[in-house]
């Protein structure tokens, strides 16, 4: 199970908490990339830029998803790459946790390590973020609103969304 998203929507809370509720190892991509740099990804964006970060992401995402089965939290640009989307598509479900701009921004306005957020208008560099996104994690397999509830009813949303997924399948194969 992959979740995918912009920054903010939560994928690294639900990701937990899904993980121990179906009963699988969850892993944060972003610290898997942390880990595998020897530094934070706000340095990795600094010292190499955008660019070299991305395909490391990408080579991350890939060693992670050839791994055991587990819940994995992408980073919110780890979608955008065709390869990684095709991987995922191949080697698991994708589930896009869907926010609204006003709880994003509400998330969002308290935090300061968002590397893409440093600009003189955070607010516009997220809209355009949004309106750059949402068209492509539309091709996630899975889309489940994720607004400003409890995250336990997030959680119980991506289940129930999965286990629908899952016996609709079943009966189609």
């Amino acid at each position: 199970v992959v979740l995918v998203g912009i920054m903010g929507a939560g994928k690294t809370t639900v990701g937990k908490i899904l993980a121990d509720t179906i009963g699988m190892q969850f892993i944060d991509a972003d610290q898997e990339i942390e880990r595998a740099a020897g530094c934070t990804i706000t340095d990795i964006f600094e010292r190499y830029g955008e660019e070299e970060f991305r395909r490391g992401e990408e080579r991350v995402i890939s060693r992670i998803l050839a791994g055991d089965p587990c819940v994995l939290a992408t980073g919110g640009g780890a979608f955008m790459s065709q390869t990684t989307r095709l991987l995922i598509k191949k080697t698991g479900t994708s589930v896009w946790l869907r926010v609204s701009f006003e709880v994003l921004a509400k998330r969002l306005e308290k935090r300061n390590n968002r590397p893409l957020l440093q600009t003189d208008d955070p607010t516009q560099t997220l809209k355009a973020l949004i309106k750059k996104r949402y068209p492509i994690y539309n091709y996630a397999d899975l889309l489940v609103d994720a607004g400003d509830e409890r995250v336990d009813i997030t959680v119980s949303k991506v289940v129930d969304c999965l286990s629908d997924y899952y016996c609709y399948s079943k009966k189609s194969v």
